[in-house]
């Protein structure tokens, strides 16, 4: 985790940023649901910053799909020093893993292709690897490289995580090192960044496509580093013609109906509008760079709302001036001259809003209702990645409660769940109109939540667990009846994002 500053702050008066469009562009993320954090910099300084409750400037969050441009980064510096070319074929770089007759298209794919998402296949790849992905021993670029490829490479986009996941498989056996391991040295570590974190594939290999965990100022600097054309300080960290090239408009992947996913792709990176690009994470995670306004805007959250969240973006880059210094390729460095913009009042994911307790919570107080039988479809957190109630690999629902509680303990609303008779049981405190942090397990490991109740009726408890550090959040809903007198419970559990079905687990239950 960083724990000091990575970038000055600075008045953004000074650098041509009029605050009431900063103060403009905080309210209408504030509409979307789950914001998380956002960081904007202009000619090398951050200019305004915002932080929802209760994400901190210091946690790491999920970059999902953002990770693709990292990998992409860390293409052009091997390119650099000579360890491959984007003309070498596919099947060249991974022998050991192509099969022994790759078929005319197979054959002909190349690095360019996988860069640009134009490898041929005919949908994400990654598909194939779903069954095996936490099979020690498994071999997902063997799994990727059997699967059809339709058409002829470089001849049409398909979002393809696996294309990716092979380019940090090619890194990786031409290194003989893990990417984030290699890539420390050569960009992280120069950048002041420590602490990031990068999942693996059963064989060790950085996934590529996704996994890679970072704080928002650090990615706020690789966008810093990407507008610089890849100079930090006296440092050329990445050439800037592979910046350049990385960043342009090299194949089209449109129609779509939302204009800043048609303006073009470049090797990892997405064009947009008004002449900017970025880095795109699932559920809201954004670094866009504006270089006409030498500026950058970074952006975590948990929604599916994303259009909103970018029109916003680059609506309030375009009302930026050109007043202030532009960057000159330096790092920067040196003292602010002013304090950035920050929100007058306080900022908090939304939360459930209703009171402390009602006659209902005194009858059903540690009570234990055992639930019903229940099946629901298993939602995902990426199909590849999971979320809060994920299934395993032998297809096992993972959030099933066998029996739930609810405990009132001062100010704070406790859930308390089992998941079978005799096992522990598990509880999480939550604060009433304030998040409460804490640990809990959630689909058997140990995880950092924040959570947060509410009786929003006379018979309905209402509680939100956010997964600290993803877009991840549990919407749970407890209604209780039986004659005015709480003997039985419905149980409704939703999860705020998915790739997949959100509904976690509907139940009744009785009391005992």
């Amino acid at each position: 985790m960083t724990t000091t500053h990575l970038l000055p702050r600075t008045d953004p008066a000074a650098h041509g940023v009029d605050p009431a469009v900063l103060a403009r562009l905080v309210g209408q993320l504030d509409q979307v649901r789950d914001v998380h954090s956002l960081m904007v910099l202009r000619h090398g300084a951050v200019v305004a910053e915002a932080w929802w409750d209760p994400f901190r400037a210091e946690e790491p969050h999920r970059m999902f799909s953002v990770s693709k441009s990292v990998t992409a980064t860390a293409v052009g510096i091997a390119v650099a020093e000579g360890l491959l070319t984007t003309a070498d074929r596919v099947v060249d770089l991974l022998p050991d893993d192509a099969p022994s007759d790759p078929g005319e298209h197979l054959a002909a794919m190349t690095v360019r292709d996988l860069l640009t998402m134009t490898s041929g296949h005919g949908t994400d790849t990654m598909n194939f690897t779903l069954r095996n992905l936490r099979k020690p021993g498994t071999s997902w670029a063997r799994d990727i490289l059997a699967a059809p490829v339709l058409h002829t490479p470089g001849t049409r986009f398909v979002y393809n995580t696996g294309a990716t996941y092979l380019l940090s498989a090619i890194l990786h056996r031409l290194t003989g090192e893990r990417l984030l391991d290699w890539l420390t040295p050569r960009l992280l570590a120069p950048l002041g960044i420590t602490g990031a974190t990068w999942e693996q594939c059963p064989r060790g290999i950085d996934v590529g496509g996704y996994g890679l965990t970072l704080t928002t100022e650090q990615l706020a600097v690789l966008g810093q580093l990407w507008l610089q054309r890849g100079r930090w300080g006296s440092e050329q960290l990445v050439p800037g013609a592979w910046v350049d090239e990385m960043t342009a408009a090299q194949v089209p992947n449109g129609p779509d109906e939302k204009p800043d996913w048609e303006q073009g792709y470049g090797y990892q990176f997405w064009r947009c509008r008004h002449d900017a690009y970025r880095a795109d994470g699932a559920f809201g995670q954004f670094c866009v760079v504006a270089p006409a306004l030498d500026a950058v805007v970074v952006l975590t959250s948990g929604t599916t709302d994303t259009e909103t969240e970018l029109v916003a973006v680059l609506d309030a880059l375009q009302q930026m001036s050109d007043g202030g210094t532009p960057a000159d390729g330096s790092s920067p460095a040196g003292t602010s001259s002013g304090a950035p913009w920050t929100p007058d009042d306080t900022l908090a994911v939304d939360l459930p809003q209703g009171a402390a307790s009602t006659m209902m919570a005194a009858l059903v107080e540690g009570s234990t209702f055992v639930l019903a039988d229940h099946a629901v479809e298993p939602p995902t957190g990426h199909g590849d990645e999971p979320g809060p109630g994920s299934p395993d690999d032998h297809g096992r629902e993972l959030l099933r409660w066998h029996a739930v509680a609810v405990r009132h303990h001062g100010a704070q609303i406790a859930l308390a769940w089992t998941t079978d008779e005799g096992e522990p049981w598990h509880e999480v405190r939550c604060g009433v109109g304030r998040w409460t942090t804490s640990q809990v397990e959630l689909a058997g490991e140990a995880v950092d939540v924040a959570g947060a109740a509410a009786w929003t009726d006379h018979d309905t408890l209402a509680l939100r667990l956010l997964w600290r550090g993803t877009p991840f959040a549990l919407e749970i809903e407890l209604v209780f009846g039986g004659d005015g007198e709480g003997r039985h419970v419905e149980v409704a559990v939703d999860q705020n994002v998915s790739f997949g079905p959100t509904a976690l687990l509907r139940a009744t239950g009785l009391g005992v």
